[in-house]
């Protein structure tokens, strides 16, 4: 400590001070604090403390630092400098910095120095903390807490640390991260045990930190948790510098690991995104290489995948109608069009499939390709196709009565997982009782892998539909189990052949002879059974033709209509 006079002289400086710059305290009087260059004081920081400390001076924080209090550490009683100067003016903030300083011996230390004003006008309190230990403390807790205790690589605090600082600075240009996620790990931990895979872990992290350094660059490697990983690349060259380093880990992973005298091979899928930094936001950047894994895991594993904002796109659409599905039904945003079904024999009109559309208010009129499948992962299917099976057996009833003659079926499509989320049977009851509908106009559509594997629930439930006199139709038969045996025990009646049998049909002699005959052989097998047969996808005259002479029952294509609203189909039967 030392006490100093308004001038920035010293007053007078006890023994540690002393001992600290290699001089005695009695020699010190009278040098300017700016002239005792092992402090390292410049003009400015003198000023503010001697003025009364009104303005702080701007310092690093640190842990358990208030910016009000007093020098912290080992700094010696005030001695020659007085013990009642060293108390200070109550209530008036000291001027601290810290400072990296050599000692008189010759060794280093960290140090924080405080200029703080004392009861006795115009002098200034001068104490120098050795704060060595508390910041090598600090510096070890902050160590442990930004660094994965089983690789010792960067965890993610620190990873997006780093990322922050790298998209702040205007000298970076460009940001790359390769976000790679290790596939089938958690068979490694089930099977050899959690410390067999953290010793996984680690071995790979050693590899993509190999990988992070080659070619004289220091890219940061990250453990970002579980098996996930990350190596942000700080001013990238471009996209090829991104996937020569995905390829690069790739390769490596692809070597076995020697775990215990065990070899394990394992694979990794990377998500690999890349842009100009100025204008990103770093949880925007996390959430495109998220996105990106993921369609490296959905393309088949153990491959890399770039960022595509074109399929990111498509992506966010497909989360914005699964969100506003489950309460479309309720905004009456669904219609139905009406596709008719004919007999081959005479070109009658004897059926119509009811196909659901969504108009939707931002992206316009969707075809159930875009949502079926949503729907029934979110279960909104349920509601959904309640309201199409009510709908369609309202309006079939109205064609009923409308117009004389035979009247028309209508065809319903169900998802077996409506049979699973709600009692189907009584749906389908309770609809025939409320529109009057007879249940032989009813025909219900599932395809075939949905139908293959019924079992129990979905089974019973498809024998108790038939005994009440609807008809059950598989609709894409070819293309999937095809489990005949199975088959002959099903409460089915139609079969509904998929398009790209009938789609060989269109020429006199077209380019695969076996469609035509996989088509007859199928329709004798129906027939056998007792079924009758619809050809989907008839599109021309000649298709029709020869489906009429292979035997097959019904069509249903572009050659005989497109799908319709119900207005049109009451004009057809007029």
């Amino acid at each position: 400590m030392a006490i100093v006079d308004r001038d920035g002289r010293v007053v007078s400086a006890n023994d540690a001070l002393g001992t600290l710059l290699g001089a005695a305290p009695e020699t010190l009087v009278s040098t300017s604090v700016t002239d005792l260059p092992a402090l390292g004081l410049d003009g400015g920081m003198l000023r503010r403390g001697l003025d009364g400390g009104a303005l702080r001076y701007p310092v690093a924080p640190r842990s358990g630092e208030d910016g009000a209090g007093g020098a912290t550490g080992t700094a010696s009683s005030a001695g020659t400098a007085g013990s009642g100067a060293a108390a200070g003016v109550r209530g008036t903030p000291p001027v601290r910095c810290t400072r990296r300083l050599k000692n008189a011996d010759g060794h280093t230390l960290w140090a924080e120095i405080s200029l703080l004003p004392t009861a006795h006008d115009g002098e200034t309190l001068l104490s120098v903390a050795d704060v060595s230990e508390q910041r090598d403390l600090r510096d070890r807790l902050r160590h442990l807490q930004m660094h994965d205790p089983v690789t010792r690589l960067p965890n993610r605090s620190l990873f997006f640390e780093r990322l922050a600082a790298a998209l702040s600075d205007t000298a970076t240009g460009r940001v790359g991260i390769c976000y790679l996620d290790l596939d089938g790990f958690k068979a490694v931990n089930d099977t050899l045990g959690h410390r067999r895979g953290d010793e996984l872990l680690d071995a790979v992290a050693r590899r993509l930190v190999q990988c992070a350094e080659d070619g004289g660059q220091r890219h940061l490697a990250a453990r970002l948790g579980g098996d996930e990983f990350a190596i942000l690349v700080d001013g990238s060259t471009g996209t090829r510098q991104l996937t020569a380093l995905a390829d690069a880990v790739l390769k490596t992973l692809q070597r076995p690991f020697d775990l215990g005298g065990r070899r394990l091979t394992v694979s990794a899928s990377i998500g690999v995104v890349e842009r100009e930094a100025q204008g990103t936001d770093a949880t925007e950047l996390m959430q495109a290489a998220d996105t990106t894994l993921y369609w490296a895991k959905a393309d088949g594993r153990a491959r890399w995948t770039l960022f595509d904002p074109e399929r990111n796109a498509s992506r966010m659409t497909r989360q914005a109608l699964s969100s506003a599905l489950p309460g479309a039904v309720e905004r009456g945003e669904f219609v139905l069009d009406y596709q008719p079904i004919v007999d081959l024999g005479d070109d009658r009109l004897v059926g119509v499939e009811a196909l659901v559309r969504w108009q939707h208010p931002q992206f316009g009129k969707l075809g159930p390709n875009r949502f079926i499948g949503l729907a029934e992962e979110n279960g909104a299917i349920v509601p959904l196709g309640r309201w199409v099976l009510e709908e369609s057996c309202r309006q079939a009833r109205r064609w009923m009565l409308a117009h004389p003659g035979p009247p028309v079926y209508v065809s319903v499509n169900v998802a077996v997982r409506q049979v699973w989320d709600s009692d189907l049977v009584a749906d389908v009851r309770r609809v025939l009782e409320e529109t009057g509908l007879p249940s032989g106009l009813l025909q219900l559509e599932l395809t075939e892998s949905d139908v293959m594997g019924s079992a129990g629930r979905p089974l019973e439930a498809l024998q108790a539909l038939s005994e009440m006199g609807v008809g059950i139709a598989i609709d894409d038969f070819g293309t999937g189990y095809s489990n005949l045996a199975y088959l002959s025990r099903l409460p089915v009646r139609v079969l509904k052949l998929d398009g790209s049998f009938v789609r060989g049909f269109s020429a006199a002699r077209h380019p695969n002879p076996a469609d035509e005959t996989i088509v007859t052989a199928l329709v004798r097998l129906a027939h056998q059974l007792g079924l009758t047969v619809t050809a989907e996808c008839v599109e021309g005259s000649e298709q029709a033709d020869r489906l009429r002479g292979i035997g097959c029952d019904t069509g249903q294509g572009y050659h005989y209509a497109k799908p319709m609203p119900a207005h049109c189909i009451g004009a057809l039967l007029r």
